[in-house]
């Protein structure tokens, strides 16, 4: 058994089994057909569906003797500290937008979420950050809400758009 298993053979069973768990939990969902005629099934099967594919292809390519290439560490320096500050401030920023959605509403929420990751990561433009944070949190609202019928929190903006 050891001389087959290796751990690129568990990562393709782990991306296996995603997909599997993706698809089952997407066949509970019940909901009527957007106008677009794209239901809340459609997204989550296709990913579910990729997955459980790509992983059959794995397995199959490990079983046969394929195997990752070895990280040549061109752009990793493993002497460089960790920096805690930047892993502290987003995930400050996410349990900030998770606390406050409710609150704010999904533009508002989103468009900050994006704004803040955007300067957390290191922005150096922060107006035109704040721009784009505004213009993905519309265009990701107006994506599930119009196009996908999914409900998002409106917030102060309700019935606005």
């Amino acid at each position: 058994m050891a001389r087959w298993w290796r751990p690129e053979l568990g990562l393709a069973v782990v991306v296996l089994g995603l997909g599997v768990f993706v698809v089952i939990g997407t066949l509970d969902v019940s909901a009527a057909a957007s106008q677009l005629g794209i239901g809340p099934r459609f997204f989550p099967m296709l990913v579910g569906g990729s997955m459980v594919l790509v992983g059959l292809f794995y397995v199959l390519d490990v079983l046969r003797g394929g195997h990752g290439d070895p990280e040549e560490s061109e752009d990793v320096d493993v002497d460089a500290p960790s920096d805690w500050r930047s892993v502290g401030l987003v995930s400050g920023i996410f349990l900030a937008f998770a606390v406050l959605l409710n609150t704010l509403g999904w533009i508002i929420g989103a468009s900050l979420l994006f704004f803040g990751l955007s300067v957390a990561l290191g922005a150096e433009h922060k107006f035109r950050a704040a721009g784009v944070g505004v213009v993905l949190g519309i265009a990701t609202y107006l994506l599930f809400v119009k196009g996908l019928g999914v409900t998002l929190p409106g917030g102060p903006l309700q019935g606005v758009i």
